[in-house]
């Protein structure tokens, strides 16, 4: 089962709630009245004011009604709760969904191509032979990766069809393979949540949520927060079994012949004892780089 309509109001609402409780009226440059407040963050009238709409029309988008919202309307609402690029590509998201229905024939099927890469991706994954890589989708299903990734991310190829949330949490080796293992899976679950909102994509997500959900407490809470996060640099920290201690920059970068597709690769800092570990690493016998299979 797909996102419904209901489901994306649902998502929106909880989504914009969130966003006003945090923005206190001091951080949105308003006046700090004497006096208990009901509500942590701003009221709904100050947010109003602070997207220029009024307070019955706010009351409206933030019950989850974004259809018909025009861009400039987004765009205010997204200043005057201070959303950061992820978020406001959400909410955007969010209103596309709700605008489209959701689960329009376009979408009732998954789309063709979005469970295999083409042979070129395969091909420059495997020019790279100093860098660990792999594509993954939006429910970060690893579809394909290069010799060197499968050596670094040896536990999670272990599994027969290897996806980034399912090892974080469900497989318990996860927590000692990632020393900041909170950090990653509030990471990940954020991206999940930015993901959540393209209608494209709504399908797969939430048949993986739902999962996740019924088998992980932790992911359930996180997933319950709606944060939104994007990662398209960064510096991670591993354990390895056979090399032990890592540390390498990240960068994600979105195929653009291939949109919901994104190529992650990994990076240790010329000369550092993270580079040698990593050329360590890249002697080790491990299993020949491919397309991974994924249901």
């Amino acid at each position: 089962m797909g996102f419904t309509e209901m489901d994306y109001r649902q998502d929106a609402r909880d989504f914009l709630m969130r966003c006003r409780a945090r923005l206190t009226p001091q951080q949105a440059g308003l006046p700090a009245w004497e006096g208990n407040r009901r509500v942590p963050g701003l009221r709904r009238e100050e947010a109003a004011l602070l997207a220029g709409i009024s307070v019955d029309y706010y009351g409206r988008l933030e019950r989850g009604d974004l259809s018909g919202a025009s861009a400039q309307v987004l765009d205010a609402l997204a200043d005057a709760l201070r959303m950061d690029d992820a978020e406001r590509t959400h909410l955007f998201d969010l209103a596309r969904g709700i605008s489209e229905g959701a689960v329009g024939a376009r979408i009732s099927q998954p789309r063709a191509g979005a469970q295999a890469v083409r042979p070129q991706v395969q091909w420059l994954l495997d020019a790279m032979t100093d860098t660990p890589a792999y594509v993954r989708n939006a429910s970060s299903d690893i579809l394909a990766a290069n010799a060197l990734a499968r050596a670094l991310y040896a536990p999670l190829f272990d599994m027969q069809h290897p996806n980034m949330l399912r090892f974080i949490f469900l497989q318990e080796d996860s927590r000692e393979f990632f020393p900041d293992w909170d950090d990653v899976a509030q990471q990940s679950v954020g991206a999940l949540h930015l993901a959540s909102g393209r209608p494209e994509v709504a399908r797969a997500v939430s048949h993986l949520v739902g999962e996740l959900c019924t088998s992980s407490v932790r992911f359930a809470q996180l997933w319950a927060q709606h944060g939104v996060r994007q990662h398209r640099t960064g510096t991670k920290r591993f354990h390895h079994p056979v090399v032990g201690a890592l540390t390498l920059g990240y960068e994600s970068m979105q195929l653009t012949a291939d949109p919901d597709l994104v190529l992650n690769s990994y990076v240790a800092e010329p000369g550092s004892t993270d580079a040698q570990t990593l050329q360590l690493l890249a002697t080790w016998s491990r299993p020949a780089s491919g397309t991974v299979m994924v249901d």
